[in-house]
């Protein structure tokens, strides 16, 4: 009786850990496709409005309605956030009190690691692999690195799953 306890613990152990990777691996494909449309905002601003080490906000059309929002990722606690602010008024504005926060991943273990990596156009590079140094100068990024390390249960191996990749900002590309 006691195997059969065992073995269905460490099976909804794996079910739990697959869930919380699959739903990872979704939030990061979400990110990565959202970043690469960041544009200038209708109030005017630059693309990346912050690039923290674990914060990213930058403007874009996610939802294709010919407005663009403004977006922000961050971690709270072990989720990782999404917080997004449609437009409004004359002259347009984005009232931080209309943010709609979602969360796009769980069981995120990064602590205080870093969860974005920022580089400028000539980075990463043969010879440099070096991010700019967090909080980045706005004006630099071009190509932003998401990387999560995910567990839904710390305290029980495996590891963490390391979930890793990049985007590079469509409008802002200027190594062409």
């Amino acid at each position: 009786m006691s195997f059969v306890i065992i073995d269905l613990k460490a099976h909804r152990f794996a079910m739990e850990q697959n869930e919380a990777i699959t739903h990872a691996q979704k939030g990061i494909q979400t990110m990565v496709k959202e970043i690469r449309e960041a544009s200038i905002s209708d109030a005017g601003d630059y693309p990346v409005s912050a690039a923290d080490s674990q914060e990213l906000i930058f403007f874009a059309d996610i939802d294709k309605d010919l407005a663009v929002e403004r977006v922000r990722y961050y971690l709270e606690g072990s989720d990782l956030k999404k917080g997004t602010i449609e437009p409004s008024g004359w002259p347009v504005q984005y009232s931080l009190g209309d943010e709609q926060i979602i969360v796009l991943s769980k069981y995120v273990r990064n602590g205080s690691d870093p969860i974005f990596y920022y580089y400028d156009g000539l980075t990463p590079s043969p010879t440099s692999t070096e991010p700019l140094a967090a909080p980045a100068d706005v004006d630099e990024v071009r190509l932003i690195r998401m990387y999560l390390k995910i567990n839904f249960n710390p305290m029980i191996a495996p590891d963490n799953f390391e979930l890793d990749s990049y985007a590079q900002i469509r409008n802002l590309k200027d190594n062409l």
